[in-house]
């Protein structure tokens, strides 16, 4: 049993300091990224389902559901703990393609799109991109360790690997 083990949901976020374990799964066609300031031991997961906010459709606007606005409030979470946004470095992991069918039509080409909109708001935000796991056709469960860095990643097909 993991003590301080934090549930990430799907379209959600969370942080933790000093020890503890952020998990997501489900991770098909969408991203899990983890930030982490290794100096403080700081470490927040987001489990991103689409990649920009600019199709979302009237009501409360959910930051955790996209690649445009998760990173900036997972970097705003953490920063109100005490990390350093010069400090932060990323790890991430999913944007499978989980359809064969779907291969050809950019609009269902939903993982790919994630994960190129996590690299590019990281990239906008300075984040250095230290390893991931993404792509292929397989699902995937994540575990970021604070006290260690280490991202695990979980998949049937795959096995298990750290980053």
């Amino acid at each position: 049993m993991i003590e301080n083990l934090v549930k990430i949901g799907i379209a959600d976020l969370n942080v933790v300091a000093g020890s503890g374990v952020l998990r997501t799964s489900g991770l098909g066609s969408c991203v899990g990224v983890s930030l982490y300031d290794s100096n403080s031991q700081i470490a927040g997961m987001a489990h991103i389902m689409l990649p920009s906010s600019e199709i979302a459709r009237g009501g409360a606007l959910n930051l955790a559901k996209y690649a445009d606005t998760a990173i900036p409030e997972l970097v705003e979470q953490m920063s109100k703990l005490g990390a350093s946004n010069k400090r932060l470095t990323a790890k991430m992991a999913g944007g499978a393609q989980m359809f064969a069918y779907c291969a050809n039509s950019d609009t269902m080409r939903i993982g790919a799109r994630n994960v190129e909109a996590t690299k590019n708001q990281l990239n906008k935000l300075s984040i250095p991109i230290l390893a991931e796991d993404t792509g292929g056709n397989f699902g995937r469960t994540i575990e970021f360790y604070c006290e260690s860095g280490v991202l695990l990643v979980r998949s049937v097909q795959q096995g298990d690997k750290e980053l």
